[in-house]
Order: structure tokens, then C-alpha cells, then sequence
């Protein structure tokens, strides 16, 4: 059976000759609890990066981005890079890209 007053950081309990208490500093207390909160933190991390690593796996690839490929994942139309030869050269822009 022990006795803890927090407001003395004392812990009383009965021992074979007598009471035994057990001091300790604020300065420690104190220690002990920032070293706790980062360790708490330090665990949730690791299961919010366990947890996205997970989803990220589970995700199935995409089938129209291969690697090796250069096709275009949208649409895309042919800008002649000189209208006067529509035919030389052109350059592929995105087809929904607005006008402006």
C-alpha cells in the first residue's frame, strides 16, 4: 500500500522498520514528463506512417501508366509551332487547357 502526494513529489509506504519515503525533484518530474509526451508522439507517428504505408500499398496501379510509355494521360491536340507550315512542325498542348 502506497501513498503518493503529488504536491510534494513524495511516496509513502510501509516497509519492515518503519516508513519508507521515497523524494524525488520538479525538475525531474518534469524531465520524466517531456520525455513521455515524446515518446507518445513519437508512437502515433509511427502508426499514422504504418497506417498510410498500408493504403499506399493497397492501392492498385494504374493500367494506362506503364513504365517505359510516353502515351499522354489526356487529351491532347497539335499547335503548328509556324501557321504558315501547319505540317512542319507542331507542338502537343492539353486539349483542356483554357484559352487565356
Amino acid at each position: 500500500m502506497a501513498v503518493p502526494n503529488y504536491t510534494y513529489l513524495n511516496l509513502k509506504m510501509s516497509g519492515p522498520n518503519g516508513i519508507i519515503t521515497i523524494e524525488s525533484m520538479y525538475e525531474h518530474a518534469y524531465y520524466c514528463d517531456v520525455e513521455c509526451i515524446e515518446y507518445v508522439e513519437a508512437l502515433v507517428e509511427a502508426e499514422t506512417l504504418t497506417a498510410n504505408l498500408d493504403w499506399l500499398s493497397g492501392e492498385a496501379p494504374d493500367s494506362k501508366c506503364r513504365a517505359g510509355t510516353f502515351e499522354p494521360m489526356e487529351a491532347i491536340k497539335l499547335v503548328p509551332v509556324d501557321p504558315a507550315y501547319p505540317d512542319d512542325r507542331a507542338l502537343r498542348i492539353s486539349a483542356t487547357l483554357d484559352i487565356k
